[in-house]
């Protein structure tokens, strides 16, 4: 089996599961050379009863009870016989030629372990004007038409693959494995309800201090759903709370933080401050801001 594709869900919508699934079927690579692997995480809406998988020769799904993103990849992982496994959030759309592209990007740059291109939002509602700004929080992106490739230098690459479309080789994935099953101080991605990141994260940085390089390549084009509730202020507020607090632990795990720790006490009056510097009381836009100052801070006290 050259790839495997795997697509962890919880609860999954069940119109976005089949748009990601629709696209899987009308990619170029023979599906004889790919398996599709869907890890259910404890889901309680019946999804699998609604889904077909009759056009995937290699498919199955399989259950993790642990609840969390992070236990799902590592059922995923396990599961998976490919060389290469693609990860696919279950609001993706894959280009028809992605599976494909993966395979010769990896036989093209053997140093490469892991790789990721082109996010592109597809909105099902109207997005507003200033959702712009946090694109990036959506794992949405676009770093123009030119590959990069990026190495350990002791400091978290921005052209770094995200979770959405990531493809890695297995042999590479090892090392993220090992520090998950061994390492308490592991920090879990988003669950049921929490929106913690992190995982994506901790696997760029256990391949780079591995030796393993990664790559930003624009010939890999994926559109990501991006549904009505995710481009409310409440929503991303949280997101960016959450998804902040992380990031100062995880880059403090690996001693790349720049961040001093702060005094517990100090922090109500620290985030009183930064509501007065961001002017949250204003917009959308600057009260999103401020609720990631105070995921930072949070993350500061604990470091």
């Amino acid at each position: 089996m050259d790839i495997s594709v795997i697509i962890c869900t919880y609860n999954p919508n069940l119109k976005r599961l089949h748009q990601t699934l629709s696209a899987l079927q009308k990619q170029s690579l023979d599906p004889l050379l790919w398996e599709l692997i869907i890890v259910d995480n404890n889901s309680s809406n019946g999804f699998d009863a609604y889904v077909d998988l009759s056009f995937f020769p290699n498919s199955r799904i399989v259950k993790e009870e642990k609840q969390g993103l992070t236990y799902a990849r590592l059922k995923g992982f396990d599961e998976a016989q490919g060389a290469i496994i693609i990860m696919v959030d279950d609001d993706n759309m894959l280009q028809s030629d992605y599976l494909e592209t993966s395979l010769n990007i990896f036989k093209d740059h053997p140093q490469i372990g892991a790789a990721g291109g082109k996010s592109l939002p597809e909105f099902e509602y109207e997005a507003p004007v200033w959702l712009t700004e946090f694109y990036g929080n959506l794992a949405l992106r676009d770093l123009g038409n030119d590959t990069i490739i990026a190495k350990w230098k002791n400091t978290y690459p921005d052209a770094a693959p995200i979770g959405a479309g990531m493809a890695v080789r297995k042999v590479a994935i090892q090392s993220y494995i090992d520090a998950v099953t061994t390492d308490k101080s592991i920090i879990t991605d988003r669950t049921d309800t929490s929106l913690t990141s992190g995982g994506d994260n901790e696997i760029n940085i256990q391949l780079l201090k591995s030796g393993w390089e990664l790559g930003y390549f624009p010939e890999l084009v994926l559109h990501h759903i991006i549904s009505k509730e995710r481009m409310q202020a409440a929503y991303l507020a949280r997101l960016l709370r959450d998804t902040n607090r992380s990031w100062v632990q995880l880059l403090e795990k690996h001693h790349i933080n720049p961040w001093k720790k702060i005094n517990k006490q100090t922090l109500l009056l620290r985030k009183i401050k930064a509501y007065l510097t961001y002017k949250a009381w204003k917009n959308e836009v600057n009260f999103i801001k401020w609720q990631g100052a105070c995921g930072m801070l949070e993350g500061r006290i604990k470091l």
